[in-house]
C-alpha cells in the first residue's frame, strides 16, 4: 500500500513539471503546451507519432508567423503609375477649382455658340425666302421648276430697280453683308468654330462697310470715270493704277483707324499698328486686285461695278480683317502677359 500511495503521490508530478516548463516561455512555444495536455487526456501508446505531430504543429504554426509578419510585396509591373507623386491632391484641386469656374465658362461659351447659330440661321433663312419668294405675288399655277427658273432674273430686276431709287443705301446694304460675312470668314480662317465667332467684331466691320464702304465707293467710281473720261486702249491700265496706289491706300487706312476707334483703342496705338501693317496691306492687295479690276473697268457698267467687287471683298475682307484684328489680338495678349508677369513677381504684401 505504500508503495502504491507513493506512486499515487509522484504520479501528478510527473504531470505538473510539463506544465510549468511549458509556461515559462508561452510566447516561443505555444503549441508544446497543447501536445502535453492532449497527451494527458488522450494517452497515446506511441511516443514517436506524438512527438511528430507536435513538431510538425509546431513548423506549421511558425510558417504561419513568418507570413503574417512578412510584408507583402505586390508587383506592380502591370499596374499604371501615376503622372504625379502627389496625383490625388492635384486632382481634387483641379475638380474643385473646376467645378468653381468651369462650369459657367462652359455655360457661357454654349450659351453664345447658340446665339450665334441662332443669328446666322435666321438671317440665312430670311435671305433665302426673300429671293425664292420674289415671284410670290404672281406665281399661282406655277411649278417649283418654274419658281426656280424665273427667281434669278426678278430678283436682278428687283436690285436694278433698288439701285435706281436709292442707289447709296442698295450699296451700302451690300457693303455691310459682305464685310460681315467677310469678317466672319476671316474668324473661321483664324482656327476659331463656325458658331463660336466674335459677335462684336462682326458687328464692327459690318459697319465699317455699311457706313463707309457702300457710300464712299459710289462716289469714288462715279469720280474715276469722270477723272479718265476716255475711250482709249490705255484706260484701263489707268485706272487699275490708280486704284490700287491711291485709292487702296485711302481705303485701306480708313478701314484700319476706323476699326481701331470702334475697339476703343488710342490713337498712338492705331498709328503705330497703321504704319506697321500699311505697305504689307497694300502688297498684299497687289496679288488679287490688279486682275479683278480688269474686269471692274473694262465690262462691269458703272452703276454694277460695286456689287461684283463686293462679290471679290469676301476674299479681301479676309485678309483686312485678319491683318487689323491680329495686331490688336497680339498687343492684348502680350499685355496681359506682362500684367501676370509682374503679378507674379511682385507678390502683395500681408
Amino acid at each position: 500500500m505504500a508503495t502504491l500511495n507513493s506512486m499515487a503521490i509522484h504520479k501528478p508530478s510527473a504531470v505538473v513539471k510539463p506544465l510549468v516548463t511549458s509556461q515559462k516561455s508561452p510566447a516561443l512555444y505555444p503549441n508544446l503546451l497543447s501536445a502535453g495536455l492532449s497527451h494527458k487526456a488522450n494517452p497515446n501508446p506511441n511516443p514517436l507519432k506524438l512527438k511528430t505531430k507536435g513538431n510538425r504543429n509546431w513548423v506549421i504554426k511558425s510558417v504561419t508567423e513568418d507570413k503574417e509578419l512578412a510584408p507583402v510585396e505586390t508587383n506592380h509591373s502591370n499596374e499604371t503609375k501615376p503622372l504625379f507623386p502627389n496625383g490625388s491632391k492635384i486632382l481634387e484641386a483641379f475638380f474643385s477649382s473646376s467645378d468653381g469656374g468651369g462650369g459657367d465658362d462652359d455655360d457661357e461659351k454654349l450659351r453664345s455658340r447658340v446665339l450665334n447659330a441662332s443669328i446666322v440661321l435666321g438671317f440665312g433663312t430670311l435671305a433665302v425666302s426673300k429671293l425664292l419668294t420674289i415671284d410670290h405675288d404672281y406665281w399661282h399655277g406655277w411649278t417649283l421648276y418654274e419658281v426656280l427658273r424665273y427667281a434669278p432674273e426678278h430678283n436682278w430686276i428687283a436690285y436694278e430697280q433698288a439701285l435706281k431709287a436709292n442707289p447709296v443705301l442698295s450699296k451700302m446694304a451690300i457693303s455691310g453683308i459682305v464685310y460681315s460675312i467677310g469678317d466672319w470668314i476671316a474668324q473661321c480662317y483664324e482656327g476659331k468654330p463656325l458658331f463660336d465667332f466674335d459677335r462684336t467684331r462682326v458687328l464692327r466691320s459690318g459697319l465699317v462697310g455699311f457706313t463707309l464702304h457702300g457710300s464712299l465707293s459710289h462716289y469714288y467710281y462715279q469720280f474715276c470715270e469722270d477723272l479718265f473720261p476716255f475711250e482709249d486702249w490705255w484706260v484701263v491700265p489707268a485706272k487699275v493704277i490708280f486704284d490700287q496706289t491711291v485709292w487702296a491706300a485711302v481705303w485701306n487706312s480708313i478701314y484700319y483707324v476706323l476699326l481701331g476707334f470702334l475697339r476703343f483703342e488710342s490713337s498712338a496705338n492705331i498709328y503705330r499698328e497703321l504704319k506697321a501693317t500699311f505697305w504689307p496691306m497694300l502688297t498684299a492687295g497687289w496679288k488679287l486686285w490688279p486682275f479683278a479690276h480688269v474686269i471692274t473697268y473694262g465690262v462691269i457698267p458703272v452703276e454694277q461695278r460695286l456689287l461684283w467687287v463686293d462679290c471679290v471683298e469676301l476674299i479681301w475682307v479676309t485678309i483686312l480683317s485678319t491683318y487689323s484684328n491680329e495686331k490688336s489680338e497680339a498687343r492684348i495678349s502680350e499685355a496681359t502677359t506682362e500684367a501676370d508677369s509682374g503679378s507674379s513677381n511682385n507678390p502683395p504684401k500681408e
